[in-house]
């Protein structure tokens, strides 16, 4: 169960996110969660969007370089060592993650959190036997 993440790159120029995200409104796109981190010359925005596949025509379209990536929506206890237990998990099974953030929504009483792992099939399946819940991308998009 893995969800489709939209990265763009995007140069560090004065009004780059804004005709972005300006694109993706104007086709009546709807951003659900978003990350940001930029070096010197350019930032790579990742996005989880309702149309991914739209969402990528469009910035391509715009001129942007886009690349879209599984990632791991993950139902995360909104509670002291709620995301240190899923990390433990991580740990233990020598799983890496290689970036996570926050999604805008909460599902209940827990916070859920987009994850991007070295290897998604084994951190889900690591994670589902410990009784971790794991998000559809269906579920994501109706959020």
């Amino acid at each position: 169960m893995t969800v489709q993440q939209i990265s763009i790159f995007i140069e560090n120029s004065a009004g780059r996110l804004a005709e972005a995200t300006s694109a993706l409104g104007a086709a009546g796109v709807n951003i659900r969660a978003l990350s940001l981190a930029e070096t010197s010359d350019f930032g790579i925005l990742r996005l989880i969007v309702d149309r991914t596949d739209l969402a990528k025509e469009v910035l391509t379209k715009g001129g942007f370089t886009v690349d879209k990536t599984d990632v791991v929506a993950i139902q995360v206890p909104d509670r002291p060592m709620g995301l240190g237990t899923i990390l433990n998990v991580l740990d233990v099974e020598g799983i890496a993650v290689e970036y996570l953030y926050a999604f805008i929504e909460r599902c209940g009483d827990h916070a859920v959190i987009i994850f991007r792992f070295d290897n998604c099939f084994q951190a889900i399946a690591a994670l589902t036997a410990q009784g971790i819940e794991i998000l559809s991308a269906k579920e994501v998009s109706e959020m």
